[in-house]
């Protein structure tokens, strides 16, 4: 049986949007940064990759894989657009995996970009030729799961599905923020990012290493003075404090089959064991992931207490509580380096970081089993389990 080995994992800092430090740097530039880089850490031959599939959900449409592998000279390598909204990062190495199982390739880069610094501004044309602003519905707007507030349709329903107090969201959101610093002042996450040239107070250029989203000193008590977004709403609990950052970054990975890993001694740094993606109505979009964690699981026939540690991203803080009280999962092995609040949420590229952090965090525990997963907007879940051998 062919399995699917990550033999090389990258992924820039994030950034803040518009206001942080690679709020100059576009998409494009920053699917490169990645890609170069777990390319030479991966030590193959260029000649040997087969594709690039990369996310990219805010860029306006195009194929960044395919733009990062020419300005590469990677001529010969193809490229794949993958799209899920919050969880293309996901697809795009679920989509890589596959293409190994199945034998169709034998070395792939997988991914995910995004800026939301400079992300595409789109017009649309009327009946009356005018060109009036235009954006895709994730989904069919309804009043219950509005299609451009996820701050409703995810946040406040999740919330509210899962019995959820202001209170019980923001513990998780300080609790994000202290793990995330600890594990920057810790210095782990300095194996996994790869730095980005940015413009400098001299006017020259700077390498950039450092992820600038988490914050010290969050605590529930100042989290309790943030105002609701949604103060018409009973019970609101969505804050700006409580949700997830608006963010740049690109993440990748090298995956192999295990017999081209064998043969160009290669170590990998974990292989794929199963994935989950499932569909919900909208207005469970938060809850999502239960399914998608259940489905990969059962694919894998693994329980959840054979697991060693998660990442539940954070488009909401409510999302990671519902999921692990319904599921039973242990908080104390979740999100234990931040995750969308603090470390923030580029979104087309997050999933691929979230594999990317996994790897290294199983590494550091000596653990064998991690399950990173996601909801993703219009009503979607994915999770996918890397083993560490």
């Amino acid at each position: 049986m062919r399995r699917a080995a990550i033999v090389a994992a990258a992924r820039t800092p994030i950034g803040r949007s518009r206001k942080g430090r690679l709020a100059t740097v576009d998409a494009w530039s920053l699917a490169r940064t990645a890609v170069s880089a777990v390319i030479d850490r991966s030590g193959i031959d260029g000649a040997d990759i087969e594709d690039i599939v990369l996310a990219e959900s805010m860029q306006g449409g195009g194929v960044i894989a395919r733009h990062t592998a020419v300005s590469l000279g990677l001529n010969h390598v193809p490229g794949l657009a993958v799209n899920r909204h919050c969880a293309g990062g996901l697809g795009a190495v679920q989509t890589a995996v596959a293409s190994i199982l199945a034998g169709a390739m034998d070395v792939t880069v997988a991914g995910g970009t995004e800026s939301m610094s400079t992300m595409a501004r789109s017009l649309k044309a009327g009946a009356d030729g005018s060109w009036n602003p235009w954006a895709p519905m994730s989904h069919p707007e309804t009043p219950e799961a509005p299609a451009f507030d996820m701050s409703i349709t995810v946040g406040e329903n999740t919330a509210r599905l899962a019995g959820l107090t202001r209170r019980d969201v923001d513990e998780w959101a300080a609790y994000s923020h202290g793990r995330a610093i600890a594990t920057i002042d810790a210095g782990h996450f300095a194996d996994e990012i790869v730095s980005v040239k940015v413009p400098s107070e001299s006017g020259g250029e700077e390498d950039y290493t450092t992820d600038e989203h988490p914050r010290r000193g969050v605590t529930v008590d100042t989290l309790a003075q943030l105002p609701v977004i949604h103060p018409e709403l009973d019970n609101a609990t969505v804050t700006a404090g409580n949700a997830a950052g608006v963010n740049d970054a690109a993440a990748a990975v090298v995956i192999t089959s295990e017999d081209y890993a064998n043969a160009h001694g290669l170590t990998p740094l974990g292989f794929v064991r199963a994935w989950g993606t499932v569909g919900v109505d909208p207005v469970e979009t938060g809850l999502a992931p239960i399914g998608a964690i259940e489905r990969a699981l059962g694919k894998a026939q693994l329980a959840v207490g054979d697991i060693d540690a998660w990442e539940i991203n954070e488009a909401f803080c409510s999302v990671p509580v519902a999921v692990t009280r319904k599921l039973g999962i242990d908080s104390n092995i979740v999100n234990v380096n931040g995750s969308g609040c603090s470390l923030g949420h580029p979104i087309a590229a997050t999933g691929a970081r979230m594999v990317v952090t996994m790897l290294g965090e199983l590494a550091r525990r000596n653990g064998s089993l991690g399950v990173v997963s996601m909801c993703a907007g219009g009503g979607m879940g994915s999770a996918l389990i890397l083993e560490r051998i």
